[in-house]
């Protein structure tokens, strides 16, 4: 380790080093591919720049000019690779390293003139460092490092094939340090195909992994969740705190809640875009935002300053959910704590889920309005505006407000002025508190009603209900049964309310345009309630039972004829016993055959041959298959007198041909018609001429 990076850890506050950080800057590691298991927030970061400081720096204090990168680190997401940037930048800022940082969400014109300029590390995420390598503004020729922080968050994130390309377009003299929270075989497998002989580094043990966490499972009534919630932000009042969920309406859901109960919330989910992740995040440093609500994939990798505590609203998919989820708190050596929200029915889940993953929680219930007041009362005797020294102005102000209203009004007063500043507690209900099911009560005595509005026209009591209360400011407890007929719909109200509907109606009766109503002496006869009717104009289906009629018999015995083949019978059956069992065949007589049974075409007969056998000749072959020769002008040859014909003479000449056709240099091709003398040329290499 050389001097300038010892100063600027000691200038950082580190004593000391956290085990990772000693296991991997061992001297005995130097130069030798690594594969670190190490929890989130062990210190990983320092620990895999004071590793790879050695190779890149050798005997020298300080860096040279910047040109090609000599390290590159790939952590998963946005903000991890942020964070590893500004990690790096202290810890090599006196050696004059200078650093340049490559991930989506960013302008790639901007990373590619920093590459330009010269970087000796480079910082990324697995597609963009992918990209600009493809693209040629990344050239790894002279790379002497790479560092995969998180690698098993890569993989899960399907990165595999962008970490594979990389590693292969990099030297084959390089040392791969790959730190990972798992170790899974997908893991295994990439380390044994990449490194090598890689040092296997492990400082995570059953007893110290996440030591600086209590877990709690919190047992709620199934409908106090978000009450408890709430009143653990308001019990712990923590700088900094993360509540995850599932899903991205159920961060919407939490935000807006919590954010109407006077707390300062924002949220991180896969719909933001990085310009709002990163105001987002920087509200939480900043202290302007104290509670953070976000999903696993949208949380990945984000270092929170003083998170304290991480509750789980929805319980984690997996043991490897919790781990990364309970490891954004309890950093550096803070303490954390992570509460799950255990409802009565996740209660069996949630001891599988602690189970698998060989954590021990402690099983309580969600602090109680009491216990938030007594807490609210100890961090008010607890705060330091107590002991900091008082100002003439406030003496004298002190003095007159205790003379005009007493010692106990203006401590009366202060204690009300602190507790306005947060929001009421919720009580809760004791976790076994099953929902009471609510008792129907009599309808009492009604009158019935006739609306001019039935299935012809549509009409739904999911409409109907809200209309109805809306023109006759009926309430929703006085109105009864709503049956939609045909052509009508009843209307069932109590008689309280009957009076009052009557006087809404319009002068004709009418309830609302085109809908008017009608009082009823009795309740009308409701049969059962009728479906409506199919889109395609067919009864709808009956299922209850039907009249099946007597089968009828045949009247013939020929099957039924169906498409293009059709069998054919001969008209008769086979006779049965009336034991069912057929009777023996029994071949026909020759004697018993009538004329319509004799076979059809002529006998065959016996076999006569047309005439006598004749061998034929012997082989001739007929040569190679050529015609022989024949010259032009000569008798034909044979018996046969030659034709009669014009005599053949002399031949006569060719005619002549063009001149200077038989000088093979010259061309054939027809002349342009510009080439041709007395003709203006055409087209494109025309003159424009002014028309006439």
């Amino acid at each position: 380790m050389t001097r300038l990076i010892n100063e600027a850890l000691a200038e950082r506050g580190y004593d000391t080093l956290t085990p990772v950080q000693e296991a991997v800057s061992d001297p005995d590691l130097a130069g030798r591919d690594l594969l670190v298991s190490a929890q989130t927030g062990s210190g990983k970061t320092v620990g895999f720049g004071l590793a790879i400081a050695p190779t890149l720096l050798g005997e020298d204090e300080e860096f040279g000019p910047a040109g090609l990168p000599l390290a590159l680190v790939v952590a998963p997401t946005r903000e991890l690779a942020m964070q590893v940037k500004r990690e790096l930048i202290w810890l090599y800022g006196k050696t004059g390293a200078r650093l340049a940082s490559c991930v989506g969400g960013m302008d790639m014109r901007d990373e590619r003139r920093a590459l330009e300029r010269g970087a000796h590390i480079v910082v990324g995420t697995p597609g963009r460092l992918r990209d600009h390598i493809q693209r040629g503004s990344l050239d790894m020729s002279e790379l002497r490092a790479i560092v995969l922080d998180e690698a098993d968050e890569m993989l899960d994130l399907g990165f595999r094939e962008d970490l594979e390309f990389m590693l292969e377009e990099a030297p084959e003299e390089r040392r791969i340090l790959l730190f990972s929270a798992t170790v899974p075989p997908t893991i295994a497998k990439l380390a044994e195909q990449y490194q090598n002989d890689a040092a296997r580094v492990n400082t995570i043990t059953g007893a110290t992994q996440h030591a600086d966490i209590a877990y709690q499972a919190i047992r709620v009534a199934q409908t106090d969740a978000e009450n408890a919630i709430f009143n653990l932000l308001r019990y712990h009042d923590s700088e900094n705190a993360i509540v995850f969920a599932n899903t991205r309406a159920q961060v919407a859901h939490l935000t807006a809640r919590l954010s109407n109960r006077g707390l300062n919330v924002v949220s991180l989910s896969g719909e933001l875009s990085q310009n709002e992740r990163t105001h987002a995040l920087q509200a939480m440093r900043d202290g302007r935002a104290q509670v953070c609500v976000a999903t696993d994939v949208a949380a990945r990798g984000i270092d929170l300053p003083n998170l304290d505590l991480v509750i789980h609203a929805d319980l984690p998919k997996n043991t490897e959910s919790l781990t990364h989820r309970s490891g954004r708190t309890g950093r550096a050596g803070r303490k954390g704590i992570s509460a799950l929200i255990v409802p009565p029915r996740d209660v069996k889940k949630t001891e599988r889920l602690l189970g698998w993953a060989k954590t021990t929680a402690e099983w309580t219930t969600a602090p109680s309005a009491d216990d938030i007041h007594a807490k609210d009362e100890e961090r008010l005797l607890a705060d330091p505006v107590w002991t900091e020294p008082v100002t003439e102005a406030q003496a004298a102000f002190a003095e007159k407000v205790l003379a005009q209203y007493g010692a106990e009004a203006v401590a009366a007063a202060y204690l009300r002025l602190f507790q306005s500043r947060q929001g009421a507690p919720e009580d809760l209900l004791p976790p076994d508190t099953k929902p009471e099911r609510k008792e129907r009560k009599p309808f009492g005595p009604s009158k019935w009603f006739a609306l001019s509005v039935g299935q012809a026209e549509k009409a739904e009591a999911r409409w109907l209900l809200p209309l109805i209360m809306r023109a006759s400011g009926v309430e929703k407890a006085d109105i009864g049964a709503i049956r939609v007929q045909g052509a009508e719909t009843y209307l069932e109200l109590t008689e309280k309310s009957a009076e009052g509907f009557l006087s809404s109606l319009g002068a004709d009766g009418e309830l609302d345009e085109g809908i008017k109503a009608r009082a009823l002496d009795a309740a009308p006869e409701l049969g059962p309630r009728s479906k409506p009717e199919r889109r395609d104009g067919k009864p709808p289906f009956n299922k209850g039972p039907r009249d099946r009629s007597e089968r009828k018999e045949r009247s013939d015995d020929k099957p039924r004829e169906h498409g293009a083949a059709k069998r054919k019978f001969d008209g008769k059956r086979r006779a049965q016993a009336e034991d069912g069992a057929t009777t023996a065949y029994k071949p026909r007589k020759t004697s018993d055959r009538k004329d319509d049974d004799k076979p059809r075409g002529k006998p065959k007969g016996e076999f006569k041959p047309k005439g006598e056998f004749k061998p034929k000749g012997e082989f001739k072959p007929k040569g190679d298959g050529k015609k022989p020769y024949k010259p032009k002008g000569a008798k034909p040859s044979g018996d046969r007198p030659a034709p009669k014909g014009k005599p053949a003479g002399a031949a006569k000449p060719k005619p002549a041909g063009k001149p200077g056709a038989g000088d093979t240099s010259k061309s054939f091709r027809k002349p342009r018609a510009s080439a041709v003398k007395g003709k203006q040329p055409r087209g494109a290499n025309a003159t424009p001429r002014r028309k006439p």
